[in-house]
């Protein structure tokens, strides 16, 4: 598993997202009253960039016309068809039985934790300042 820093905890407010690019693979990380979800931008049904859809509520129904919502926030339309996905699991909402969006696993580590546990710099060197880190950042785990 490699991790990848793509954000600062600031740098996507609550109810917000950013797409990042991490191996080749568009991955979303959103922020739901401060928990961090990242899924596959790939929506399973026929490859729409799901992550660029709207995020809503949950309806539901128990009879015609009478709806409830929930989870404000928390679901995830594919753009392309509509396909709705639990932005917390990736799991369809459209077809919960065979459709699911990847996960990934998101941490918020401390930026001196990370320079103390051994993250390597680059080959290259320019001309360089002193900066102090006083941020918590998002990681994903991509598995290879």
């Amino acid at each position: 598993m490699s991790k990848h820093i793509v954000a600062t905890v600031n740098e996507i407010p609550v109810g917000g997202r950013k797409l990042v690019e991490i191996e080749g693979r568009s991955i979303g990380v959103f922020n739901l009253g401060g928990e961090f979800f990242a899924l596959k931008s790939r929506c399973p049904h026929q490859g729409g960039p799901l992550c660029e859809g709207k995020v809503g509520s949950l309806v539901e129904a128990d009879v015609p016309g009478a709806y409830t919502l929930s989870r404000p926030g928390e679901m995830l339309r594919c753009p392309w068809h509509s396909w709705e996905f639990d932005i917390r699991t990736g799991q369809s909402w459209w077809h919960p039985a065979r459709m699911r969006v990847a996960q990934y696993p998101v941490t918020v580590e401390d930026g001196a934790a990370l320079e103390s546990a051994g993250w390597q710099k680059g080959p290259y060197v320019a001309e360089t300042f002193r900066v102090e880190v006083n941020q918590q950042y998002l990681l994903v785990e991509i598995n290879p």
